[in-house]
């Protein structure tokens, strides 16, 4: 028994090294599986966090927020939503929170760069006119966008985006937009159409009023519609690699203030970003009314203006059509509203203006400057608008030798009869203008940067009409605006109705009434004379402006 016990203790001593052997592998494997599990589970749940948030990946950079850029037309109570994805709000919250690192910079500026390369009209073009040396810079962003080729994308440029933009903007409620960007096709003649081509834009018709207030009576329609193939389309006659604008000069046109706040401002909103490389396709065309603007029209577009209605038999193929024009207020441009493609305001419209009639003068006369050598001080130059019918100043020798007693050298001026151009160059020359409310204080857009302009509001609250028609159009301007309301004694309409009148005690009542009466008595049956010791302050404020 004592040798079977050591047989079997020398068995188990032999076998004790194959025995450590086996535990030490079997260790070492289930080592290497259990990392190689780890290193799936966290590559594994890091692909989950990158797919649940883009924002954690440092690569997933967001486009900077200066350049971000709504639809043209698109109303600004949508606007958050659609000028930036989930992802990038994300991105842009964290942005706030996450200091800047040279990596991040340098993705920021090559996100900029590209950016930049893919919007050369809105981005290059858009602030052309904030320098003085405005015309020869155009000529360059001009070349620019010759060679990035910006309209000559096609039909696919439109295809990314047209899921998101709808083709026409019609909830404005004042005037419609609408922006074919690709295989546009315009077809001219008494049912005019603008035809975009576009497989993945879903076929649709709208019918257009393209003018600033298409609530007006009389205006007439274009059709704008989206196909998905050619074959749906009017075959091209006339093919341009240049944008074009389809307007209509309907409506208020004639009246000398609607002609800029229903049309020209309007125009320079819609048209200027293109940089006179635009074709205007006009519905009701009125040659004459276009001559009388012809520098403006100009300076708007360097191609022939069509006539749309007769354009019969002509189909002009284009890579971008605009269908409509307008503006958000009155007579004034709002960057923060008006898509301008530029950012453009009314200092700019008005720069432009002088512009296209060469008018010498961008600032007023200061007072206090150096007395020129051997002479007198010049006399800071007013002109007063004389009304011929209603609205006349009665006493307005009065007015004019209080002004000259304050300091000015007055001219009075009526209709003018010299040629418009000349007339624009003779508004320019003049430091302070004054009028009574009335469309020919329009005239203030040939006024100098800075220059005065003192508007007389007669009597019966018209205080907020005049400034939103010419007050706060004039502060855009960047014109030193001043205001004078007419008291009720200065009134005629005290002499027709006597103090106890609703008509001068209660105009708030004549308002409640009806536009009717505030425009036939306020307005059109109104002469006012100034008293000219109430209106003595108002001549030394406007002095005291171009000190």
């Amino acid at each position: 028994m004592m040798r079977a016990e050591g047989k079997a203790a020398r068995s188990a001593n032999r076998s004790s090294p194959w025995k450590s052997s086996y535990v030490a592998y079997g260790l070492l494997l289930g080592s290497l599986l259990v990392l190689l599990y780890l290193m799936v589970s966290t590559q594994f749940s890091y692909s989950q966090k990158a797919l649940l948030d883009p924002a954690a990946i440092d690569s997933a950079e967001a486009i900077p927020a200066k350049h971000r850029r709504s639809h043209p037309g698109q109303d600004d109570a949508s606007r958050g939503m659609e000028e930036f994805s989930q992802e990038e709000e994300e991105e842009k919250a964290k942005a706030h929170t996450e200091p800047s690192t040279p990596r991040r910079q340098e993705k920021q500026d090559e996100s900029e760069q590209q950016w930049a390369g893919r919007n050369s009209i809105e981005e290059q073009l858009g602030n052309e006119m904030k320098s003085d040396n405005w015309e020869a810079k155009s000529q360059d962003k001009n070349e620019e966008a010759a060679e990035s080729k910006e309209f000559g994308g096609g039909t696919d440029d439109y295809n990314n985006v047209a899921d998101a933009k709808p083709i026409c903007d019609t909830s404005f409620g004042k005037y419609d937009i609408c922006e074919l960007a690709g295989d546009a096709r315009a077809q001219g003649g008494p049912g005019a159409t603008v035809t975009l081509v576009s497989p993945r834009a879903p076929p649709k018709e709208w019918q257009i009023k393209p003018y600033s207030r298409k609530y007006l009576d009389g205006l007439k329609q274009v059709t704008v519609r989206a196909v998905p193939n050619s074959r749906d389309a009017p075959q091209c006659t006339t093919q341009l690699n240049i944008p074009a604008m389809v307007i209509e000069l309907g409506g208020l046109t004639g009246n000398y203030w609607h002609d800029f706040t229903d049309v020209l401002v309007p125009l320079f909103i819609g048209a200027r970003r293109f940089n006179g490389e635009v074709q205007l396709l006009v519905v009701n065309l009125l040659p004459f009314w276009v001559d009388r603007y012809k520098r403006i029209f100009a300076q708007i577009s360097r191609h022939d203006v069509v006539d749309f209605e007769n354009d019969d038999g002509a189909v002009r193929c284009y890579p971008h059509v605009v269908v409509g024009y307008g503006s958000r207020k009155e007579f004034t441009i709002d960057p923060s509203l008006d898509e301008t493609g530029g950012d453009y305001t009314m200092v700019d419209f008005t720069r432009f203006l002088r512009h296209a009639y060469s008018l010498p003068r961008d600032r007023p006369i200061k007072l206090g400057d150096v007395r020129p050598p051997g002479g007198r001080r010049r006399r800071p130059r007013m002109i007063i608008l004389e009304r011929t019918n209603s609205r006349k100043i009665l006493n307005l020798p009065e007015v004019v030798a209080a002004a000259e007693a304050a300091g000015f050298k007055v001219v009075v001026a009526g209709r003018p009869k010299a040629s418009y151009d000349e007339f624009t160059r003779e508004m320019n020359s003049f430091d302070v203008m004054v009028g009574v409310h009335g469309a020919g204080l329009t005239n203030c857009v040939y006024l100098p940067t800075g220059a005065v302009f003192l508007q007389i509001v007669p009597y019966g609250r018209l205080e907020e009409i005049a400034r939103t028609d010419f007050g706060d159009p004039a502060r855009d301007m960047g014109l030193r605006y001043i205001e004078y309301s007419v008291a009720a004694e200065e009134s005629s309409l005290m002499g027709v109705f006597g103090k106890e009148h609703p008509m001068i005690k209660d105009p708030a009542a004549i308002h409640l009434s009806g536009w009717g009466n505030v425009a036939e008595w306020y307005l059109g049956k109104q002469d006012v004379r100034i008293d000219v010791e109430r209106f003595r302050p108002s001549l030394l404020r406007a002095l005291e402006h171009l000190r």
